[in-house]
């Protein structure tokens, strides 16, 4: 098959790869999972698990993606043809189309907030933080104009390919993200009270963690990094092969720990301040920034740009979950990503629109006591992304050729040995135990 692109540049894949993981997964979610969780005892177990697992199942989508150099299906195909092994690319996608329907919904929520501050009307005086949240997501036709403008700004980039769409905004996105965030965090850190924010999200209480907050963490590392859906496979089938893997998932990691950081510090400092909970749930993220937004000098001109910003963050995570779909029908049509990338947005967007519903005329209808868009939430980040990373970890250490992985671990690099086994030691015994011992409990609830 005849390579669809490559990453220009190194860093053009480094920011790519951490806009793939730096988006949602940080910055919306990571807040309010914690805050629902206990604090820092479950930021804490999320950065190890990022580090202990996440860390080297990001390593392994990278050998997969760049020693095949195929989209995620075809990958699996290559180095296990003919068996069941090329089940974890399909399982990927679907993963990637259902995260898509809820992740989609969020978006959603950001452009219409966003195009609210641009217009000076997301912070009303007189209406709380909260009540607003309630009444844009309450409204079905808001949520669905939300996610219909969401798909079509992922369709537009991702139409363009990899280099002329996701790499060249990525370089643009993200280092404002970085520095507009700092500021953000010098801020809330000013507030009164912002200490008991800092104790609460940085001081660990292991009393308050149980089994299902020990899940929560696990997933919320994979989903942070979006590995387990082999986008990654897919974004490193375009490197080049004088490039570092252990060096380009280390600074994807560091990265993104470090904006996780960032977000708690913004955001638990300043619920505290404000006399908001910790447990709001989805809305967290948009009801205390508002608030503090909304005591700020030209507060709706901030709130404006960092909702941008945001946006842009959750953008470049889209564009990986597209990716890695268009990139497998792409495989086979390969002269029709245009009109690939168009039916998937359309199919997207009548898939999304249920758990778009779901704040609203659809809060009433429940899967298993949860609605549409937590029970989808739910399914992927704790049930299927668990369940493709143990599968990633049995494939990468049982079925693929040693001396393959071992190649691709040094090739680009002058690491020492030390690190690849370490790696070989964690994806044998460390890994693939502690999630299945994640996954049986989860089975036994």
């Amino acid at each position: 098959m005849q390579q669809k692109g490559q990453w220009s540049t190194k860093l053009g894949f480094i920011l790519a790869s951490a806009g793939a993981a730096i988006g949602l997964g940080a910055i919306w979610k990571l807040p309010y999972v914690t805050g629902e969780n206990g604090g820092g005892a479950f930021f804490l177990l999320f950065v190890l698990f990022t580090l202990l697992i996440g860390l080297p199942m990001l390593i392994s989508e990278f050998i997969i993606g760049r020693s095949t150099q195929k989209e995620a299906i075809s990958a699996y195909k290559k180095l296990a043809p003919k068996s069941l092994w090329t089940w974890i690319g399909k399982f990927g996608v679907i993963g990637c189309f259902l995260l898509l329907s809820f992740y989609s919904v969020v978006g959603g929520w950001i452009l219409i907030y966003t195009v609210k501050a641009l217009a000076g009307k997301a912070i009303v005086p007189g209406v709380s933080a909260g009540d607003m949240f309630n009444q844009t997501v309450g409204s079905p036709s808001i949520t669905i104009l939300g996610v219909a403008l969401f798909t079509l700004l992922n369709v537009i980039v991702v139409a363009l390919g990899v280099q002329n769409g996701i790499e060249k905004s990525n370089k643009f996105m993200m280092p404002l993200l970085f520095l507009f965030f700092i500021i953000l965090v010098i801020r809330s850190l000013t507030l009164d009270g912002a200490m008991e924010g800092v104790q609460f999200f940085l001081q660990p209480d292991f009393s308050k963690i149980t089994g299902e907050g020990v899940l929560y963490a696990l997933g919320q590392s994979f989903f942070a990094l979006a590995v387990g859906f082999s986008c990654m496979v897919t974004y490193s089938s375009y490197l080049k092969k004088d490039e570092s893997l252990p060096y380009s998932a280390g600074s994807v990691v560091l990265m993104n720990i470090f904006v996780s950081l960032l977000a708690g510090l913004a955001i638990f400092p300043a619920v505290f301040a404000t006399g908001l909970e910790p447990t709001g749930g989805p809305g967290l993220l948009f009801v205390v920034l508002a608030t503090v937004f909304g005591h700020l000098p030209f507060g709706e001109v901030f709130f404006a740009i960092f909702l941008l910003l945001f946006l842009f963050a959750t953008l470049t995570s889209s564009f990986s979950l597209y990716e890695i779909i268009v990139a497998a029908f792409e495989a086979k049509f390969p002269n029709a990503r245009r009109m690939i990338t168009i039916l998937l947005g359309v199919i997207v967007l009548v898939a999304a629109i249920p758990a778009a519903l779901s704040t609203s005329t659809l809060s009433d209808v429940t899967i298993f006591g949860k609605t549409v868009f937590d029970a989808t939430d739910y399914l992927v980040s704790n049930v299927m992304l668990p369940l493709g990373n143990l599968l990633i970890a049995i494939f990468i250490v049982h079925k693929v050729d040693k001396n393959l992985v071992e190649q691709e671990f040094f090739s680009g690099s002058r690491i020492s040995t030390g690190y690849y086994r370490v790696w070989r030691f964690l994806m044998t015994f460390i890994v693939p135990v502690i999630i299945a011992i994640v996954l049986m409990y989860t089975a036994n609830q």
